[in-house]
């Protein structure tokens, strides 16, 4: 009975067993961290210390956006801080919004870039149809465009809409945040993202 006993304690605690349980668990750790580290250095990141880049094509503000086909790399990290805003025409969200963005672009828009990106059709949340005639109806004058390929969205963790991500004049993404954002709050993170900047 004691050597049955002895044996079963042998086998739980065999030589090496837990050695091996540890070095398991600090790899799996290992690897988890790399991934994160990694999703931060290429998906936000893009590896240059800037914001991933994709591909536009613009509604309006092609002036500002440098054409049609605009890349996002190509207007931001320009100099001036730049609010990136994901919406969709069929957001209830987005649309509350959107005219709050519209007063404060129309009072501080030569301080920064606004820009809306329409990622409708990617979360099933609108056409660009539906769009175009979102922004006409509501009067939303500022940069917009949608965006080409999905990848978007899960290059800048869009988890609920709207989103807006704000980038400093180097191009560095200093905040985000996820869900409507009243006009007070907007201005609130512009100015302090202003202030930084001088």
């Amino acid at each position: 009975m004691s050597n049955q006993r002895a044996s079963k304690r042998r086998g739980k605690n065999a030589p090496g067993r837990g050695r091996r349980t540890r070095w398991l668990a600090g790899g799996a750790a290992g690897l988890l961290l790399a991934a994160i580290a990694g999703f931060w250095a290429i998906g936000l990141s893009g590896g240059e210390g800037g914001p991933t880049d994709f591909a536009m094509v613009a509604y309006q503000g092609q002036d500002v956006l440098g054409g049609d086909e605009p890349d996002f790399r190509d207007v931001v990290g320009q100099g001036t801080p730049l609010v990136l805003n994901f919406w969709a025409a069929s957001c209830p969200p987005c649309r509350e919004e959107m005219p709050g963005f519209q007063r404060v672009h129309d009072e501080m828009g030569d301080d920064f870039i606004m820009l809306g990106v329409d990622i409708g059709p990617f979360v099933r949340l609108g056409t660009h149809e539906g769009a175009r005639a979102f922004l006409a109806e509501y009067g939303i004058d500022y940069p917009a465009a949608y965006a080409v390929s999905a990848d978007v969205v899960q290059d800048y963790e869009v988890r609920g809409m709207p989103t807006t991500v704000f980038f400093d004049g180097d191009g560095r993404m200093v905040n985000k945040h996820t869900g409507y954002m009243p006009e007070a709050q907007l201005r609130r993170e512009l100015e302090g993202l202003l202030a930084s900047a001088e």
